[in-house]
């Protein structure tokens, strides 16, 4: 365990042993990185606190919660700011390791790719109970992610409602047929005109490069790989892509299967989950690349559709983009602590 010099807290890194990614298809680590933010005081006295779990991006690691961009605070800075100023309810913030050889997971259990959501929701949650002095009920916990991140955090909370009472989602993955739909077209061209129209051409292609990523459209078509392997894949492992790569046709039986997964949809079929959070905060810049404001915008109709008590939810397009918007992060992290910090009379 190392703490972060610099902070008022301290940021402690750990390594956990996972039983649910122990043996997953891919043969990535079963033990993976955990780190937890404690605040100012955390030390003294036997205080418990609520606890908010951060989830990443799709190809996302945890190590970039410390990358620096010139003129601009890590996270952990900002987090440590927050907690810093007086009156601000102290709470644990806990970061979580979900790369995968594909990238990302959406925070899925999936025969492809392994048994992300329950990683997240039984191994790390109850490590986290064990090791700290958490307030270790749902009414007292949140996770919160930004794009795929968002789309696990939207996911999870209506999953595991036992769990969450609240979540965050920064221009989380959603409205799939305006945001998924809208980049297969440029990924069909790729595919036609570089791999013959084959998927498998690209990933062995993918596979076997020095330095992967360097086509413009190459992060966009493992992205999509990795979401056809969380949201299409069989019980064997194999992997449906939701379009006809020579073509890019929507596929329509396997696009279906990806809708079964847009949390607009889950939403509607999620009600009792939804208006039992006790928190929810949805934003989204006005110039997402992927129209995640669009997505933003749809899911947050149908929380208010399915009768959501809307001073539980914070909805808000700003002026940005789909990146550079980390400044936003502590932002939801204060409206999600200052609710679940609250004891709930029963």
């Amino acid at each position: 365990m190392t703490g972060h010099d610099r902070l008022n807290g301290q940021l402690n890194q750990h390594v956990i042993t996972s039983a649910a990614l122990r043996g997953n298809p891919l043969g990535d680590p079963h033990e993976r990185a955990l780190w937890v933010y404690t605040p100012p005081g955390y030390s003294e006295g036997d205080r418990r606190y609520p606890v908010a779990y951060v989830i990443q991006g799709y190809c996302g690691t945890i190590a970039m919660w410390s990358n620096r961009t010139p003129f601009r605070p890590t996270f952990p800075e900002l987090l440590d700011n927050l907690f810093s100023r007086p009156g601000m309810p102290q709470a644990l913030i806990v970061f979580v390791d979900a790369w995968t050889s594909y990238g990302g997971s959406q925070y899925l259990d999936s025969a492809a790719i392994g048994n992300y959501h329950t990683y997240l929701c039984d191994d790390i949650v109850s490590w986290v109970d064990d090791a700290y002095r958490t307030l270790a009920h749902r009414d007292h916990r949140a996770v919160t992610g930004k794009s795929s991140g968002g789309y696990g955090s939207m996911v999870t909370a209506m999953l595991r409602p036992d769990l969450f009472s609240g979540f965050a989602t920064h221009a989380g993955d959603a409205l799939f047929d305006t945001s998924y739909a809208s980049m297969l077209p440029q990924l069909a061209r790729r595919l036609r005109d570089d791999f013959g129209g084959s998927y498998e051409a690209f990933l062995d292609y993918f596979r076997a490069a020095r330095t992967p990523l360097l086509h413009p459209l190459d992060e966009m078509l493992i992205e999509i790989y990795g979401y056809s392997a969380a949201y299409s894949s069989d019980a064997d492992g194999s992997v449906h892509v939701p379009f006809d790569p020579s073509t890019g046709r929507l596929i329509p039986e396997v696009w279906e299967r990806w809708l079964a997964w847009d949390p607009v949809r889950l939403a509607a079929q999620n009600g009792e989950a939804l208006r039992s959070m006790r928190a929810i905060w949805i934003d989204a810049g006005r110039r997402d690349e992927y129209y995640l404001d669009l997505g933003a915008s749809a899911f947050h109709q149908a929380v208010v559709g399915v009768g959501v008590d809307p001073e539980q939810v914070h909805f808000e397009l700003f002026d940005g983009a789909h990146g550079a918007i980390e400044y936003r992060y502590p932002q939801a992290i204060e409206w999600l602590i200052r609710r679940l910090a609250v004891e709930v009379r029963r």
